[in-house]
């Protein structure tokens, strides 16, 4: 199975320049996790909930703050014709929850961990990826 067939087609997504209060927003708005940080169609990093309360709360950094202080680069994705299981593979190897999907560099889509293991085939091999990026990581800013 490709990735085509599984990724989430509408993604919304800040530019570096957005404050992390907008970040926050969208990600509420969208009732998802993270969002992908894009400069014309080109993905230039990805700003999670956990980066915003992290990098940002908890060091007294205010709403109007801009994404691309603590936004994660650089960004792991993948293409549409990527096979699932390489996509699993690829979260657990860099430890990431979520992959952007781009086709030619423009943004195109997004897995999450939990759309492979939506898949039933995948079931092993994203409860393996989802072991692997749960285990502490040896990267002191890594952001799952």
């Amino acid at each position: 199975m490709k990735i085509k067939d599984i990724m989430t087609s509408k993604v919304s997504t800040v530019s570096p320049t957005d404050s992390i209060e907008h970040a926050a927003q969208i990600m509420k708005k969208m009732h998802c996790g993270s969002t992908p940080v894009v400069e014309g169609s080109k993905v230039t990093g990805i700003i999670t909930d956990r980066d915003i309360s992290i990098k940002a709360v908890a060091d007294g950094k205010g709403p109007n703050t801009p994404v691309k202080d603590i936004m994660f680069t650089p960004v792991v994705t993948c293409s549409p014709e990527t096979d699932a299981r390489e996509a699993a593979d690829m979260m657990a190897d860099k430890k990431i929850r979520r992959l952007p999907v781009t086709d030619q560099g423009k943004l195109v889509g997004i897995v999450a961990i939990g759309d492979l293991a939506r898949v039933d085939i995948f079931a092993h091999e994203s409860g393996h990826a989802l072991g692997d990026i749960s285990e502490p990581s040896q990267r002191p800013n890594a952001v799952q």
